[in-house]
């Protein structure tokens, strides 16, 4: 039976010239185990993400993914959780709650089972897994390895028959990723599980797996049982034969015959056999390393510790580490590894002990994504530009060349694949010149070809006199390229010799290769010492080959003004100014808001120079010139286009009917009716268009985190009147995601701030006027009528705070509280609060100024990375 089937799958990115997939057609068999491999960028974590729509990537794409048959986009949210679950390479990215047994009921929670059935299959899937003994424990209490085998658990619990994995082990250690693997196995095994995951490691998955699926450029190379693909990758001298298991390697460069071995025990049938046809020569000797330099970095009895009454992290560690070296620190995580790191890097403080660097240190984090900081790649390595040279492009350029992402230079960093990401901030880290380089889990996400040409980088540096200190789960790597390998335990170390010596006097915690010779060739810690013994030629280590440059994209400056038109901005500027100082001093507000004055001729002039002149520079600013960020575009969908219209005729002819009729006819006995209907009014119209469209969790996450932002900048600015980010929000989301979004965003804003300041009668205007501020933004942003500039954007502002917020909030205190509403009575309050309106259009055009660019730039990529309201 099928279980998932791919179907001419063909995917491109958003503003990417190449798809990420081509024509992709691919069937996993029901109860198969499944691993996905290929060099990183090849498209792995694009095509498993098609499997879960709620996380799959937005872009244009051909094709239909199925499951048994039915296509994934007719299932239902609900059939879709329950049968399909998705693992994430990142341990840390998939909890969300603080406790074990929490995280194990939530999935069961969210498909709505009763408490019965919650508590029975959370006890089954505890006992399952082992987690009885730490099933009360805090999740920040956990080790990597209980972290993701809990996310595991907690997939499972629901009781999916696809199960979707990409990368779960990278971030483990060999003995956190065996027993990982193993469980993998189980439900594999024992309960039919299909089974498909991505991985870099091959050495512990590929024995394991029934069918081995070749990626590369995007389309299936290979799809066959894991011995087939090792005998056509021998065949092919492809470069994916290096991140073969060790046993199929060491048999592809001897010749061998038969079935290929892929695990240890088969590889040591293999070899038994081969040395009793074929004399084994002598292990060859460890490789020459020159003599280390002075000392660079020297680390004596240091204790570390996170909270005064924790425990101790780092207990008496004593390292030195020499100019020329390459020393790679191994443990089990949770061990301290990362801490001494950042110990070394002065990150992190001692409480006792002492860290002597003698040089420029520079720390290569676990998570790349912390150094990003910019738009593009690009401009990531040219922010190291410290002014010591004049050719620094010329210098940026060679290191990315040197790290292979010359053709990743115009993508956003967060865009980028997991090993993608590690050159990217490697190429970041470079271009400080550091004498020491500290790396942790620096081979997580690179495939075989660029861990060769990591390594030749890190002796290239070691040549020049630096020093390398690397954490890492990789023993592979460590054991072919190290100079000094470490074993940290208990908070120090407890072991350290060259990797021969190593990994040779170790069990379990050693290669494949130093397993699979352990009894014929002690000592053969690595795949290349076991080729050797078995008398073949050795593998030439791969060069470094430096790409071409590529054409870079550098972002254009946002285009100036003409002379003409920054002369009238500035001029109206002044005028509005002058106009309306001029008019407070002429304005007695008090006497005014008794009654006992009328509005004067020259006030109302005076006012309306005011506004003539914000309309001025509005359209002195114009539309013409750069903008930061791409207009949203046009709905696909001119159905959709037109509910939207008929939704915002209805809400702006009905509201002012109901209140017209509310107030003149029903007096004031009738506010809490009113406010009612306005509030459905405003609301339903929205709520109706969003159900039409069954909006994606993303969206009503994103909606979400808008509206907590506004109430949250409410609330923090309190003591402040009218001080207060909110509009400055509700204008930034109608521009970055159209007038739709920024009037709900508005609306509920203003209902739910409201439950901290004070509800009343006035909240349905309140979320009516700040919903309408919203749609305008929307409707004059979006489409590109108005460009989005800063400056635009706090003229708009202005206009926005005195003319449509002001013009309905300042006449409401006369509706509401006054028993008799005039003409006059509705213009005084509309000018007495014109002192108010524009305290809050002076704050909103100072928080849009300060943070118009860099905030839209962020919706808009959200918005054209994942697909929103498009």
């Amino acid at each position: 039976m099928e279980s998932l089937t791919f179907q001419n799958l063909t995917f491109a990115y958003p503003e990417q010239p190449e798809p990420a997939l081509r024509e992709v057609s691919l069937t996993i068999p029901g109860g198969a185990f499944a691993v996905l491999c290929g060099p990183s960028g090849c498209g792995k974590t694009t095509l498993l993400r098609h499997t879960k729509p709620a996380v799959a990537p937005a872009g244009s794409g051909l094709g239909a993914v199925l499951l048994d048959g039915v296509p994934l986009e007719s299932l239902s949210v609900r059939e879709l959780a329950s049968r399909v679950g998705y693992l994430a390479q990142s341990p840390e990215d998939q909890l969300v709650t603080d406790k074990v047994w929490h995280e194990l009921a939530f999935g069961l929670e969210s498909l709505g089972l009763d408490n019965a059935a919650i508590r029975r299959r959370v006890a089954e899937t505890a006992s399952f897994f082992g987690i009885q003994n730490w099933f009360r424990m805090d999740v920040a209490e956990l080790s990597g390895g209980q972290k993701q085998l809990l996310n595991l658990a907690s997939v499972m619990a629901m009781q999916p028959e696809l199960l979707v994995l990409d990368e779960p082990t990278s971030q483990l250690d060999p003995i956190a990723a065996r027993d990982f693997l193993a469980a993998l196995e189980r439900l594999n095994r024992e309960l039919g599980v299909t089974i498909l995951m991505t991985e870099q490691r091959l050495e512990e998955v590929l024995p394991a797996a029934d069918l081995a699926v070749l990626l590369d450029g995007g389309r299936v190379r290979y799809c066959g049982t894991p011995r087939e693909l090792g005998a056509v990758l021998r065949d092919a001298d492809g470069g994916m034969l290096a991140a073969m298991p060790t046993a199929l390697r060491v048999w592809a460069a001897a010749d061998g015959t038969g079935e290929a071995p892929v695990t240890v025990r088969e590889g040591q049938d293999w070899l038994r056999r081969f040395a009793a046809a074929h004399p084994l020569c002598p292990l060859p000797p460890e490789p020459e390393r020159p003599a280390a330099g002075p000392e660079l970095l020297c680390m004596e009895d240091v204790w570390f510790r996170y909270r005064p009454e924790g425990p101790d992290v780092v207990r008496g560690l004593d390292l030195e580490i020499r100019k020329g070296e390459i020393v790679a620190v191994l443990g089990g995580n949770g061990a301290g590894k990362s801490t001494a790191l950042a110990l070394m890097g002065g990150v992190l403080k001692p409480q006792r002990g002492s860290v002597l660097c003698r040089g420029r240190a520079a720390l290569l984090p676990q998570e790349p994504r912390t150094l990003f900081v910019k738009k593009t790649v690009w401009e990531e390595l040219l922010e190291m530009d410290d002014g010591s040279s004049t050719e620094w492009e010329e210098q940026a350029m060679e290191t990315a060349a040197l790290c292979r992402i010359t053709h990743l230079l115009d993508r956003h960093p967060y865009d980028l694949s997991g090993g993608e990401q590690q050159r990217a901030a490697l190429a970041k880290l470079l271009l400080c010149r550091p004498e020491l380089l500290l790396l942790d889990e620096p081979t997580k996400g690179m495939d075989a070809a660029f861990k060769a040409a990591f390594a030749a980088l890190l002796e290239t540096l070691a040549a020049r006199g630096a020093a390398v200190c690397l954490v890492s789960h990789d023993a592979e790597f460590c054991a072919q390229y190290a100079h000094r390998c470490a074993m940290f335990f208990d908070g120090s170390i407890t072991a350290e010799g060259t990797p021969r010596t190593f990994f040779s006097e170790n069990n379990f915690y050693t290669t494949a290769a130093g397993r699979m010779g352990r009894t014929l060739a002690p000592g053969a810690v690595t795949a290349a010492y076991l080729i050797g013994v078995c008398g073949a030629a050795l593998p030439e280590r791969a060069e470094q080959t430096a790409a071409e440059p590529s054409a870079v994209r550098l972002p254009e400056p946002p285009a100036k003004l003409p002379l003409a038109r920054r002369l009238l901005t500035a001029v109206a500027a002044a005028a509005a100014l002058l106009s309306f100082f001029r008019a407070a001093s002429l304005t007695d507000l008090t006497a005014l808001a008794r009654g006992e004055a009328p509005v004067g001729t020259q006030t109302w002039i005076l006012y309306g120079v005011f506004l003539a002149s914000l309309l001025v520079m509005a359209l002195a600013m114009g539309r013409r010139g750069g903008s930061p960020v791409r207009a949203l575009p046009a709905s696909r969908s001119p159905g959709a286009a037109r509910a939207r219209i008929i939704a915002v005729a209805v809400m702006l002819v009905l509201v002012p009917v109901t209140l017209y009729l509310g107030l003149f006819r029903f007096g004031t006995r009738r506010y809490g009716f009113l406010s009612l209907v306005v509030l459905l009014e405003c609301m339903l119209p929205f709520f109706v268009l969003f159900e039409r469209r069954r909006p994606q969790a993303r969206e009503l996450v994103l909606l979400a985190v808008l509206c907590a932002a506004g109430v949250a900048g409410r609330a923090l600015f309190f003591m402040l009147p009218e001080v207060k980010p909110v509009m400055a929000i509700v204008i930034l989301a109608g521009v970055a995601f159209g007038g739709e979004t920024g009037f709900l965003v508005g609306a509920i804003t203003m209902l739910v701030s409201n439950m901290l300041m004070a509800q009343g009668p006035w909240t349905p205007y309140q979320m009516f006027a700040m919903g309408l501020v919203g749609l305008l933004a929307g409707g004059l942003f979006g489409p590109g009528r108005l460009r989005r500039s800063r400056g635009i954007l706090c003229v708009f502002s202005v206009l926005a705070a005195v003319v449509l917020y002001g013009g309905i909030m300042n006449p409401v205190g006369v509706l509401l509280f006054t028993p008799e509403v005039t003409r006059e009575a509705l213009l005084a309050a509309y000018i007495t609060g014109l002192p108010m309106d524009c305290i809050q259009a002076a704050s909103t055009a100072v928080f849009l100024f300060l943070a118009a660019d860099p905030v839209l730039e962020r919706l808009d990529r959200v918005r054209r990375k994942y697909g929103l309201l498009e």
